[in-house]
């Protein structure tokens, strides 16, 4: 059991919403990144990424793909 990455969001927002989606549906998840939007007064864009474990993977993209959130 490892996490994998399901999806990536430039808005910390979208993730946690897609994880709370996941979530309502029974699927574990978390957001890593979700506080990084700058580095050092530098404007870069961290992605923010929604993890889930491998075994949940195809589950989550078929929910997400049905939803139409990727």
């Amino acid at each position: 059991m490892s996490l994998v990455e399901l999806a990536r969001y430039t808005s910390a927002i979208n993730a946690e919403v897609t994880r709370g989606f996941l979530e309502s549906h029974g699927i574990g998840s978390v957001v890593f990144d979700g506080g990084m939007n700058a580095a050092e007064s530098v404007p870069i864009t961290i992605p923010a990424r929604v993890m889930v474990l491998d075994e949940d993977l195809d589950e989550a993209r078929k929910l997400l793909q049905q939803a139409d959130m990727i």
